[in-house]
């Protein structure tokens, strides 16, 4: 296993780290569980092989598995685990209404986490609405009182916005970690590459989430990828690849997996063994590029996802529609793409309630022939 110190922070955390939002479920859960429909007894095996094999990063967050994620993560830690590990959780924005809901979340999770201190509490997932929502009710202070009474020994925050709100949330607080989603696919979207240097230039610590695209990086890529990755003297699953590409920046300090099975466990510890910086060849990285200019050359529709277009005066929700689009070509999954475009016909947002009344063309950043790639969309989506 690699470490790396996380910024300013005298944290060594190894550069995996274990994401608890997609722990090993039941079928048949029992009705009286206090872990929901969790494996509780895999689930605790394997954060603790995890930690046994090096790991030492565990983040969870408030609200994953219906808020039962840390009620187990709390059981796994007990038999001294606790003391081996960086223990993450994360304040869960949408249920903050008052000053002092922020106290009493946060030592609701404290008791299911079974610890009196969390060493990294992140505000989750702060965008322009829930930014100012906190700044609204004085986050700060309640970040500052937790850490100066021992419940929190850092402070950071997770993110999913554009560019700019990230810079801006980066300079209001002396923030000591930052989530943010990176993969190959993803350098420019939301903070990207640009703000992975923004704040590392802060010395604030990069952890990086989706490094796998929510698992599009490693399920059922086209037959274009592969042999464009068989083209490469060393071999590599797709996973190495896409961990590789991450762990190969020197500003990220941990990158996060959501492990489901002992086996992806297993796996995703043996690629951290050669994750250093700085360490693909040349020829990896034409690889990787390859790749990257294959999907970019399957892009139907230039879409960022700005939402500039929204809302529409008719209910089409446009950037889910390319989205829908984009994911069919880019990963030859139009039956899929089929069966999801049907569920929004259902529900009233699909690209045939358009009367080109043209008030997103005026409004898109990119300049999209928006109308004419809705019809196009909706022909190549609608079975009917």
């Amino acid at each position: 296993m690699q470490y790396r110190q996380l910024g300013q922070t005298k944290i060594e955390a190894s550069i995996l780290g274990f994401g608890c939002m997609r722990f090993p479920t039941l079928k048949n859960p029992d009705p009286q569980s206090d872990v929901g429909n969790i494996n509780e007894p895999e689930a605790i095996n394997m954060l603790r092989f995890g930690i046994d094999n090096g790991i030492n990063y565990i983040d969870t967050a408030y609200p994953y598995h219906g808020g039962k994620s840390e009620v187990v993560v709390g059981k796994a830690l007990l038999d001294g685990y606790r003391e081996q590990v960086t223990l993450v959780s994360k304040l869960p924005t949408w249920a903050i209404e008052t000053h002092a809901d922020f106290d009493r979340i946060l030592n609701e999770q404290l008791t299911k986490l079974q610890t009196k201190s969390l060493d990294l509490y992140l505000v989750h997932a702060l965008n322009a609405g829930t930014w100012k929502k906190m700044q609204d009710l004085n986050v700060f202070d309640f970040l500052r009182r937790a850490v100066d009474d021992g419940r929190i020994q850092h402070v950071g925050f997770s993110f999913h916005d554009k560019l700019e709100v990230f810079k801006d949330i980066v300079d209001a607080y002396p923030w000591e970690v930052v989530q943010i989603q990176l993969n190959y696919l993803d350098e420019d979207y939301q903070a990207g590459i640009d703000g992975m240097n923004y704040a590392a230039a802060k010395d604030m610590a990069i952890i990086v989430m989706e490094p796998l695209r929510g698992g599009r990086l490693t399920n059922n890529l086209p037959t274009g990828v592969h042999e464009i990755f068989n083209t490469v003297s060393t071999i590599k699953t797709p996973a190495e690849w896409a961990f590789r590409w991450v762990y190969n920046h020197p500003a990220v300090a941990v990158v996060l997996s959501g492990m489901s099975t002992i086996e992806q466990v297993k796996e995703n510890i043996t690629i951290a063994e050669s994750g250093l910086p700085n360490s693909l060849t040349p020829e990896e990285t034409s690889c990787i590029e390859a790749v990257k200019d294959y999907f970019k050359r399957r892009l139907k529709i230039n879409c960022t996802d700005c939402k500039y277009c929204l809302p529409c005066p008719h209910g089409v929700r446009i950037p889910q529609v390319f989205s829908i689009y984009n994911d069919a070509s880019m990963w030859d999954s139009l039956p899929a793409a089929r069966k999801h475009y049907e569920r929004m016909i259902s529900k009233s947002g699909d690209a045939s309630l358009c009367v080109e009344c043209g008030n997103c063309e005026a409004l898109c950043p990119q300049n999209l022939t928006i109308i004419e790639y809705l019809k196009e969309a909706h022909v190549a989506l609608n079975e009917a």
